[in-house]
């Protein structure tokens, strides 16, 4: 249970730094912030899968997985206002 409340509070913040750092039109709310940052942890772990491979040893929850998550946040807002127009 906890892991589900870490994993959508973590996505909630990612989608909120994500808003923070690319300037305009972004989707609003508490949901739509969330699962922009969801998506973006999605995202930003699987590319950062394909660079830097899998380490289970670390555990589950990483600063380089925020910094994942919010770069990948970052991309799927770009996609998404990109696809809006």
């Amino acid at each position: 249970m906890w892991s589900l409340i870490t994993f959508l509070f973590v996505g909630f913040l990612a989608g909120l730094l994500a808003r923070a750092l690319v300037s305009g039109p972004s989707p609003t709310g508490l949901v739509k912030t969330t699962l922009l940052g969801l998506a973006g942890s999605l995202v930003g772990g699987f590319i950062g899968y394909l660079v830097f491979g899998k380490d289970p040893t670390h555990g589950p929850l990483q600063w380089s997985g925020f910094l994942g998550s919010v770069v990948g946040a970052v991309l799927v807002l770009l996609v998404y206002r990109r696809r809006a127009r």
